[in-house]
């Protein structure tokens, strides 16, 4: 899929948009995206702060669709686990980048070349608008050969 189509789905899918959450940047290889998430009266907790949820969400698909791409169509990527630490009051917008380099790519094609499932691990920081650390994201994502790419045996 084109990178530009792909924001534009991405941010009128209902889950983002009536979240709040917004791709500001897809890179034309897929390996880089900068999400935000404004901080409108519909994003706010009840002491006037980033909703936790929202901060949360804003970090659910990125991984599974930059995997999904960079890796192809013989692979199965999914979401295992993930957890966030907040650490601060998010009292402006915020905003996350999320990566995805050759070394990872490299990695998780070593680790599943047998045909088993590898668990790679990644963190977000989700900053707000001068740069302070509101909350770290862990996801934890499962990945896999599909049956047809895997050794015989």
């Amino acid at each position: 899929m084109n990178w530009k189509w792909a924001r534009r789905l991405v941010n009128f899918w209902p889950p983002l948009f009536f979240a709040g959450i917004k791709a500001t940047s897809i890179s034309e290889d897929f390996r880089r995206i900068e999400v935000v998430l404004k901080r409108r009266f519909h994003t706010r907790n009840m002491v006037g702060t980033q909703f936790g949820g929202s901060l949360f969400a804003m970090t659910d698909p990125w991984y599974m669709m930059m995997l999904t791409y960079n890796l192809g169509r013989d692979y199965f990527v999914w979401d295992k686990s993930a957890h966030i630490d907040f650490i601060a009051p998010g009292r402006t917008a915020v905003r996350a980048v999320f990566n995805l380099d050759d070394a990872t790519l490299e990695r998780i094609r070593a680790h599943t070349a047998d045909g088993k499932k590898y668990l790679p691990n990644f963190a977000i920081d989700i900053v707000d608008d001068n740069g302070h650390l509101v909350a770290r994201v862990h996801r934890t994502l499962y990945v896999r050969a599909k049956p047809h790419k895997r050794p015989l045996g």
